[in-house]
Parts: structure tokens; sequence; C-alpha cells
């Protein structure tokens, strides 16, 4: 066998991996409400990205902080200045970095651990299957707010905590779905063959199963990361946050703590506060544009 032709498999793979992300795109793009939600996001990102070269990490220092406490909005401080004397704007920009790296690492282990459980309960069924998702169950009733409150008071306080938290509460809604469509898949003739070939339970369920769900749970990701931010700001507005680092639920705890309500100092609640509405609402547009991408009759249903 020669190399061109030992290699010709894996390039068709590829050729058809770019010629699905193409239709993807394609498809995509016709969804208006999600390319305002991805350009959103790309724009929030690169301020994100860039925070180090435009605002600098001394932004976040009480030390040297270069105005004096709680200015109104002015040419020097365009959103004005926090209980410290430090400059608004750039608080915000440096506190995109770690609301929008909590949101996406939480809803990564959310949805890794939704699925995981989704598929094993969905493949093996039995016992095991009934033990898990009745498990899967009592997390579903139980306020997930609660839960990770819970979490986040009995252990450290720090960024991996805050991620653990919303990680380990969040991903029922995930398994319950992943479970659903790994029985369809399940069911269809093609993985009684391969089982009747001598393929294994960690084959079956990595070479079939996980590339059938997959779609669902790109979906479900995009869905779940608004409300790990969302989780974010409200556990970090609650004092369980990481003090020592900025994000914009926490910009919301330190405008509570300096009486920025009762004073009307409205600029130090209200950019945090729209910051935070503005980037989940793109993710859940972007989350519903995918969902109707990966599944038409969601888009002929609407």
């Amino acid at each position: 066998m020669t190399t061109e032709t030992a290699a010709s498999p894996r390039a068709l793979a590829w050729q058809r991996r770019r010629h699905s992300a193409a239709r993807f795109w394609k498809q995509y793009r016709t969804h208006r409400a999600g390319l305002f939600g991805l350009a959103t996001l790309a724009l929030f990102a690169l301020l994100a990205l860039t925070a180090p070269l435009t605002v600098g990490s001394d932004v976040q220092s009480v030390t040297r902080a270069p105005g004096q406490p709680l200015e109104s909005p002015s040419g020097e401080f365009p959103l004005g200045t926090d209980r410290f004397g430090r400059s608004l704007l750039g608080l915000l920009i440096w506190g995109a970095r770690v609301s929008l790296l909590v949101g996406l690492l939480a809803a990564v282990l959310s949805v890794a651990i939704g699925a995981f459980i989704g598929i094993t309960a969905g493949h093996f069924r039995g016992r095991y299957a009934t033990v898990i998702m009745r498990i899967t169950d009592w997390f579903l009733v139980m306020p997930t707010l609660v839960l990770a409150i819970a979490l986040a008071t009995v252990m450290s306080r720090s960024l991996g905590t805050i991620v653990l938290a919303i990680g380990v509460t969040t991903w029922p809604t995930t398994a319950r779905l992943v479970r659903a469509q790994t029985l369809a898949v399940e069911s269809r003739p093609y993985i009684e063959r391969a089982k009747a070939l001598g393929g294994g339970h960690g084959h079956i369920m990595s070479r079939h199963v996980l590339p059938n769900v997959m779609p669902l749970v790109l979906a479900q990701t995009t869905l779940i990361i608004s409300s790990a931010i969302l989780a974010e700001a409200t556990l970090a507005f609650l004092g369980l946050g990481d003090p020592t680092v900025v994000s914009w639920g926490g910009l919301l705890q330190d405008a509570r703590e300096a009486g920025a309500v009762s004073a009307g100092d409205w600029w130090y609640l209200v950019p945090p506060g729209i910051a935070i509405a503005v980037v989940a609402l793109a993710f859940t547009l972007c989350g519903r544009a995918v969902e109707s991408v990966l599944n038409p009759r969601l888009g002929v249903a609407r």
C-alpha cells in the first residue's frame, strides 16, 4: 500500500469536515440574531484578550488608583471611578477576562459531566441507568443556585471553586437530553451490526454514539455559558467569589458595599449589569442559532 493510498481516507475525512463546516456557516449566516450574537461575543473576546495592552494590569491596583473615589463620568474617566478611585471602564474591560473565562470553563465542565452521564446511562441501561437517572432527577428538582452557594461557602474562595460549584450543579439538563439522543442512536441498525462484529462498549460509545450526540452537546454548551456567566455574577455579588480578582459580579458587589444604590452612583452599577446582560443574551442568540442549524425542524417550527 502506497503512502498516497494510506493517506486518502484521512484526507477524505478532512474534506468532509471542511464541507460540513462550510455548510454549517452558510446556514448559520441566515440567522441575523445569531450573527448579532456572534459579533457581540467577538467584540467582548477581543476586548478581554487585549486588556493587558489597552488598560494594563495596574488598573486593578488600589494603591495606584489615578482618580478620586466615586467620580462621576468625565473625559478622563468615561464611566467614572469606583470607591478606590480606579477607572471603571478599565475595570469593566479587565473583568471581561474573568467573567468569560469562568463562564466558559464552568459550561465545559457541566456539559462534560452531563454528556458522560447521559451517554453511559443510555448505553448500559438496567440498574445503573435507573440509579444514575434518579440522582439526576434529584439534582433537577433542587435549586441550582442554592447548591452552588452551598458548595462555594464550604470551599475556599477562588475561581476554581466558582467553576466547580457551577459545573457540578448545572449538568442534569444536559444528561437528560444526551441520554434521550443516545437511546435514539443505539436503536439504529448499524449499532447492532457493530455489536455483532465484536465492538465493545467503549468502541460503541466513542466511535458511534459520541459523534452523533456532539451537535446536541455543542448547542447545549453555548446555551449553558450564558447561565454560567449569570451564576458567576450572582455568586460574586453575594461575596462568594475570589476577592483578589476583578469580575463583573465583583464590581456589582463592590458597588453594593460602597452604597452606590442609596447614593445614586448609577455609573457604578449600570455598566457591569449591562455587560452581563448583553453577553448572556449574545450566547443565548448564538445557541439558538446553532440549535436551529443542527436541527432544521426547529427552524420550521418557528
